[in-house]
Parts: structure tokens; C-alpha cells; sequence
């Protein structure tokens, strides 16, 4: 497994000819995972909107006039009664967000106590609260989380266009004291922004040059949101976006690649493109924290389409042994 990508080797990757990419990506893929199998995650808002930061494409962000209004914290109660209802339907990992620019306080305690909470049903556990001092992520370990999602977003060359209320260094300090941690970590970044094919590749080096590889790679497609700055960018082109997928498999193979954002705009087709890509991991449930998502009998009805199924739970070491073998 390699942790030296080049921006250059990847934008060749990107460079393929399609079918040429789909059997390469689908290769590596196989060396890992079981083909036909796909990790659920549920993903909830627990505190939503308000938020001091700027990123050009969040309706949550206090900076932009969308319907997003500002909610207090959820109590602990409700939340764990979403991840139970999740479980009952066939997630594996219970995901919770907050908007805000890092947790303080006493909703940060609060927080611990979900996760704890979260633990003793059985399934994995990830938080995406903002930027997290060593101490706070320390806590979050010792209180059971599995994961901690903090995306890069995109390239470094293409950040400060898109967000200006926290340095992309912010973001990597971040995954730093996850990593000292010893949890698990969630990056990936977001496509459609009207960002390049380079920049795209610079994204994926960053990512792929992560020693290990984030253990969950999630690949947004951008959400245009009425009242935000890239409410008006340019349609994506959705080969493009199998395009990314496949790369990102070839570069972190044992990683899950989660087929994330704007999937409830894509057609049964895409989505099929997008597994063959290797993408392994989907969010399982109508809502995206603000955004929509696919519906929970489409998910059933195209799993039982493409002959595959939910992902039993498992852990990241376990899944590497059994690439390893499998290689």
C-alpha cells in the first residue's frame, strides 16, 4: 500500500479512459472488500444551523439567508432513540453533527454522554463537531467513539475560495490529535464547487498521503443550496464524480469509500457506476443533516436490483487482515 501519491499519478489516474479506470479500481477493490457488500451509515443533526463558520456551500452557516434556522442541542434521549430506530433498520455506524466551530463546554459533555449512550447498542459511533483540541479528543475516545469525520474539504489550492474562517492547516491539526487519539478517521471533501480535475487530484494526495489512510473516505457531490454562495455553480458532471470514486479506491484501497451527498439526485445507474468504482459505503436514511437524501425503499429496492447487501458490522483491522490475505 503506498502513502507517497503524486498530484501528477493521480491526475493521470483521472486521465484513463473509463473503462480502463472501472477494471483497475474494481482490481483493487476486490483485494479488500467483498464486492457486492455496502456499509450503512445513519447521519443525524444534532444541533443544527448557526453556525459562526463561512464555507460557502453550508446553508447552516449564520453567514447565509437559507431556511436553515438555528435549534439548541437535541437531548440525549432523542438521539438515541434515532440511533436505535437506525439499527432497527439496518445501520451498522451512527453518525451525529453539530454546526459549530468547535464543541465548548457543557454540550460538549453532553455530547460524550450520547456516545456513550450510542456504545452500549452495539454500533459504531462518529461525531463531526468542528475542530477538536488533543484534550477533546482524547474524551471522545475514552467516552467509546469509533470515528471522527473532519473533511479536508478540497485541494489546499482551492480552499481559501471556498472558506475563509478557518485554515486548511486548522483542519490537518484536527486529524492530527485524532490520529494521537487512536480513533478511527473520517476525511474525505466535497466535488462540484467548480473546482478543476487538478484540483480534484489535489484533494485525493492529500488524503491518499495520510499514513494510514483515513479509515472512511466520504465523496460529497456539492448540494446547491438557495441563499449560499454556490447556489449557482455549474452542473457536475456525474461521470466525473464515478471518475473520483475510482480513484479514490485505486490510492486508498482498504479504506471505505462513501458514496455521500447528491445521491439522491443520482440516477439508479450512477449510483451502480459509482459501486463498481469501489465505493462501499453509503449514509442510509432520508436526511443528510439538512439535506435530503435518497429514499430509505429506493436504497432497498436498488440494493436488491444490483444484488448486494448491508455490511455486517466489522472493524478496520479486521478488514485490513483480511485484504492482506486476499491480495
Amino acid at each position: 500500500m503506498r502513502f507517497d501519491w503524486t498530484i501528477e499519478e493521480i491526475e493521470t489516474l483521472f486521465n484513463l479512459p473509463f473503462n480502463d479506470l472501472m477494471f483497475q479500481a474494481q482490481q483493487c477493490h476486490r483485494q479488500y472488500f467483498d464486492p457486492n457488500t455496502v456499509q450503512r451509515s445513519t447521519l443525524l443533526s444534532i444541533k443544527t444551523g448557526g453556525c459562526p463558520e463561512d464555507c460557502k456551500y453550508c446553508p447552516q452557516s449564520s453567514h447565509y439567508n437559507t431556511n436553515v434556522k438555528s435549534e439548541v442541542l437535541m437531548a440525549k434521549d432523542a438521539v438515541v432513540a434515532a440511533a436505535q430506530d437506525a439499527k432497527a433498520r439496518g445501520a451498522t455506524r451512527f453518525c451525529i453533527g453539530a454546526a459549530w466551530r468547535e464543541p465548548k463546554g457543557r454540550a460538549f459533555e453532553a455530547v460524550l454522554a450520547m456516545v456513550r449512550e450510542i456504545k452500549l447498542l452495539d454500533m459504531e459511533a462518529c461525531a463531526t463537531l468542528g475542530m477538536l483540541s488533543q484534550t477533546q479528543a482524547q474524551a471522545l475516545k475514552d467516552a467509546g467513539l469509533d470515528y471522527y469525520n473532519h473533511n479536508l474539504d478540497s485541494a489546499p489550492e482551492f480552499y481559501d475560495g471556498i472558506i475563509s474562517s478557518r485554515k486548511y492547516q486548522d483542519r490537518l491539526d484536527t486529524l492530527k490529535h485524532v490520529r494521537n487519539a487512536a480513533m478511527n478517521v473520517c476525511c474525505g471533501g466535497i466535488v462540484g464547487m467548480g473546482e478543476t480535475r487538478l484540483h480534484r487530484a489535489g484533494l485525493i494526495a492529500q488524503l491518499a498521503r495520510m499514513d494510514p489512510h483515513p479509515e472512511s473516505v466520504p465523496i460529497n457531490m456539492l448540494i446547491r443550496i438557495e441563499g449560499t454562495p454556490l447556489a449557482d455553480v455549474a452542473d457536475f458532471d456525474l461521470l466525473e464524480f464515478v471518475r473520483t470514486i475510482a480513484v479514490s479506491r485505486i490510492t486508498m484501497p482498504s479504506s471505505y469509500v462513501r458514496l455521500s451527498a447528491g445521491r439522491e439526485t443520482m440516477a439508479d445507474e450512477i449510483q451502480a457506476l459509482c459501486f463498481l468504482a469501489g465505493a462501499n459505503s453509503i449514509f442510509y436514511g432520508e436526511k443528510l443533516l439538512t439535506a435530503n437524501n435518497q429514499a430509505e425503499d429506493a436504497d432497498v429496492r436498488l440494493f436488491a436490483k444490483l444484488g448486494l447487501q448491508g455490511e455486517a458490522r466489522t472493524t478496520p483491522s479486521s478488514r485490513r487482515m483480511t485484504g492482506e490475505l486476499n491480495a
